[in-house]
């Protein structure tokens, strides 16, 4: 009986949600193709975040495959979520915190970064073009390495991600202005040292 009256609230709360809020309890009541379209409709988005947070491709795809196994086993106890996509952001972010803190503890294996092997054909253009694209990334990756990594974090989020500030508060855990304040603190020191 108690079952019953659980599903009709369900049905009847999730006539006016927006479509990822209906995925979401659709998921939550048992159906796994919602889940799947969870999943399908935010698993690039978590990969390209996962990517300014770490160059480990391998590691990367098991921290969202675990992610939302975790999810999956605990269905139930994710009731209070309001904002799917920022909810997998810090879980992937947790998750990928966790095993970065695991291999310092207890490997000295580095985080490897992704490199691909170009055709035979043209090989010098490939090469003028790949040492190209190593020097604008060398140049990124130096700037933002001279960033706090809240910094970096909050201007990746805001500009790569195209979050907005509600959302990125919510997953960095802080309120707005201290949000904005560190934004423009990251862009004046970006400024200051490409200028």
């Amino acid at each position: 009986m108690m079952e019953q009256n659980c599903d009709a609230n369900i049905n009847l709360s999730n006539t006016c949600l927006d479509p990822e809020a209906q995925l979401l309890a659709d998921f939550q009541a048992g159906d796994m193709r919602a889940f799947s379209r969870l999943y399908d409709s935010h698993i690039h988005i978590l990969f390209n975040y996962g990517c300014k947070l770490t160059t480990d491709r391998e590691l990367l795809r098991d921290c969202i495959h675990d992610v939302f196994v975790k999810m999956h086993s605990r269905r139930d106890c994710i009731t209070d979520i309001n904002n799917i996509r920022s909810y997998l952001f810090i879980s992937l972010k947790n998750k990928l915190c966790d095993e970065m803190r695991k291999r310092i503890y207890m490997s000295d294996t580095p985080v490897e970064e992704y490199s691909s092997i170009s055709g035979e054909e043209d090989v010098e253009e490939d090469y003028i073009s790949s040492e190209g694209m190593k020097n604008d990334k060398s140049m990124v990756k130096r700037l933002l390495s001279q960033l706090s990594p809240r910094q970096r974090e909050a201007l990746t989020l805001y500009y790569i991600e195209e979050r907005k500030y509600e959302d990125i508060c919510e997953i960095m855990n802080m309120n707005y202005q201290s949000v904005r304040n560190l934004m423009h603190r990251g862009l004046l020191k970006l400024r200051t040292l490409a200028g």
